[in-house]
């Protein structure tokens, strides 16, 4: 019993002591197998070119690095990188961290972009200037005789003309010839201008200036004669926002001080209202005159919205109402004169045929007149006619004889009264223009 026990015992202890040398074996041969893989690694990064040094860490760096949270720790089971792969991890961490902001987008400078941008009602523009594009079509500048205008441009700033008017009838103090000297000096703030009349002996004097930024435009007025009946001084000042402008007048006109003041609204993107009030001393009169002004899209046909869309639709960026045909009705109350006026402007073809209608009655007398008129835009040539309802016609071409800036311009002029058996012919040339 006891003999059996002995053998059993010895049989476990030499079972145990092969079981760890065989452990003991296991646990050399890896070792082994890691140093060799250590020695492999080791020869590798000496042979390799040394990693990149991490860019040296500003106050704003080392403030953002400190509010990000620290990534998480690596895995038990993840391999531990080598000290390359660690630094250039490092490199890139930072890199990222300090990455350079977007550049700042540039500041507008239009005003009229910054109101486009908020609202797409825009500036009405001034309100002497409200009803002038629909009755140009109507009130043609026709002359008689020989006019010559000569320009000179002496320097970027400053530009001279010499006007010569012979052969005409149609001055008023019954001359028939008249010679005229005007300069100008103008910059991006504002401009200076004066006309001498040495026949006449008399002085006209413009200046424009822009205040507070171009926020306030200041303009003053001057005219002397030597016989001093039409002297004037009148000082303008005019002021605006995003969709309304506005006007304040004080001077001298007439032999008595003047006060006046205009605004012009815009109450949608179509419609604009508009109201003028003067004072005149010299005879005590009170004048006022109401405008309204709304502009609407013109029905046509594909043919001409394909035109007009490709070869009028003008530079890039412009308002759709300059590239497609548009309608303007300007109404206008004269309560001094108890004159109501209408006008209706068409554009047919953008920058190539524009139609012009203006209707003038008076309620108290009932007297009205109508004129209509049409302007064609040609490449080299613009023609305009003009007819009212007592049979006058009137025209005016203008022919460009080159096609460079700063061409000669050759003008025909003609009127044609039959009601008064009047007939008048013109032609002038403007050289430098």
């Amino acid at each position: 019993m006891g003999a059996s026990s002995s053998k059993e015992w010895a049989a476990a202890a030499h079972g145990s002591s092969s079981k760890l040398q065989q452990q003991q074996n296991a646990s050399l041969s890896d070792l082994s197998h890691l140093l060799r893989a250590a020695t492999r690694t080791n020869k590798t990064q000496c042979d390799a070119a040394p990693p990149p040094l991490p860019p040296i860490a500003t106050p704003d760096d080392i403030k953002s690095s400190s509010s990000t949270p620290p990534p998480p720790p690596p895995s038990s089971s993840t391999p531990e990188p080598p000290p390359a792969a660690q630094a250039s991890d490092q490199s890139s961490t930072t890199t990222s961290t300090v990455a350079a902001p977007p550049p700042p987008s540039s500041p507008t400078d239009s005003i009229e972009e910054i109101a486009s941008s908020v609202s797409d009602i825009s500036n009405p523009g001034p309100y002497e200037h409200a009803p002038m594009d629909a009755k140009r079509l109507v009130t043609l500048d026709t002359f008689d005789g020989c006019r010559i205008d000569i320009n000179k441009q002496l320097s970027p700033f400053m530009a001279v003309v010499h006007s010569f008017w012979l052969g005409t009838a149609m001055i008023p103090d019954g001359r028939n010839k008249t010679y005229t000297f005007l300069t100008q000096v103008a910059d991006e703030n504002g401009l200076l201008m004066a006309r001498v009349d040495p026949e006449r002996q008399s002085v006209d004097g413009r200046i424009h200036r822009a205040l507070l930024g171009g926020l306030v435009n200041a303009k003053v007025q001057v005219g002397v004669s030597a016989e001093g009946q039409s002297d004037q001084l009148l000082a303008d000042v005019d002021f605006g926002g995003m969709t309304w402008t506005g006007n304040l007048k004080y001077g001298s006109m007439g032999g008595g001080l003047v006060f006046g003041c205009n605004y012009l609204q815009s109450v949608t993107s179509r419609l604009a209202l508009g109201g003028e009030g003067m004072y005149i001393a010299a005879n005590q009169n009170l004048l006022s005159n109401y405008t309204l002004r709304y502009t609407m899209d013109a029905p046509s046909d594909d043919s001409l919205e394909d035109y007009s869309s490709s070869s009028a639709a003008g530079p890039p960026g412009a308002p759709p109402s300059e590239a497609k045909p548009t309608s303007t009705i300007i109404a206008n109350y004269n309560s001094a004169q108890t004159l109501l006026s209408l006008n209706y402007k068409r554009v047919v073809t953008p920058k190539r045929v524009t139609l012009g209608a203006e209707l003038q009655c008076s309620p108290a007398s009932l007297d009205s007149q109508v004129l209509l008129g049409a302007e064609f835009n040609l490449t080299r040539s613009k023609l305009g006619l003009c007819i009212d309802g007592s049979g006058r016609i009137q025209s005016l071409l203008e022919a460009k004889l080159g096609m460079d800036a700063g061409s000669p311009t050759l003008n025909f002029s003609a009127e044609l009264d039959h009601g008064k058996n009047v007939m008048r012919f013109g032609y002038g040339l403007n050289i430098g223009g």
